[in-house]
């Protein structure tokens, strides 16, 4: 072997060698991918699983609404069901005037006759009960008249009665309820006037085109 080259060659690898050798290593290093790497691919992976859930609030924000508007939807519609059906829509008399109108005539025009007489009187007035009062109304009615007939006879007694207001409470297409109230002027012979007032619950039924008293209580 030459002096100089092979030396040289053997003293370069040696020194290589033994600065490698003698640099220090942290243990478990060896082979694992840069610090900024590592770094890089975990935020990814954290970006990703957290994204999962905030794109999925929207959806679940938008099923919730869609229940809940359902749910008030049905809720407004059976409010707005009852509140039609409820018995004051039902009541003509807060709905129809011309209905209303045509029953308070009648009554009071029924009540003025059958609640009017005179001492010679009383036959035109039994009759008008006959076709103006019908069924509780009509037998309460008789019952009392004959009372009645006597004592206007036996007293020349004279009662006029006067409807001041007739109230429709309640009207159907067949039946109606009143409120009366009447002014009775009696008069007897040789004898000043007196004038006494008079309030009645008036229930009517509507036959053949006209109403009929079916039932009064005094109040």
């Amino acid at each position: 072997m030459k002096p100089g080259s092979g030396t040289t060659t053997d003293v370069v690898t040696d020194e290589t060698d033994a600065e490698a050798a003698a640099e220090p290593r942290v243990p478990g290093t060896a082979g694992r991918p840069s610090d900024d790497t590592g770094s890089g691919a975990g935020s990814s992976g954290d970006d990703e699983t957290e994204a999962g859930p905030a794109r999925r609030w929207p959806r679940v924000l938008a099923a919730v609404l869609v229940v809940v508007l359902l749910a008030a939807g049905g809720a407004f519609y059976v409010a707005g069901r009852q509140l039609r059906d409820t018995p004051a829509t039902s009541n003509r008399a807060l709905t129809d005037s011309a209905a209303t109108t045509q029953v308070a005539g009648d009554v009071t025009n029924a009540l003025g006759k059958v609640f009017s007489y005179g001492p010679g009187a009383t036959a035109a007035t039994k009759a008008a009960a006959q076709q103006l009062l019908a069924g509780k109304a009509l037998q309460q009615y008789a019952a009392l008249f004959g009372q009645v007939e006597k004592q206007a006879a036996d007293q020349k007694l004279t009662l006029t009665t006067h409807v001041v207001r007739a109230g429709v409470t309640r009207l159907t297409h067949d039946s109606a309820h009143l409120l009366v109230f009447m002014d009775q002027v009696y008069e007897r012979k040789g004898k000043a006037a007196s004038t006494a007032a008079a309030q009645l619950s008036v229930t009517a039924q509507l036959r053949e085109g006209r109403w009929t008293i079916v039932e009064i209580d005094a109040r």
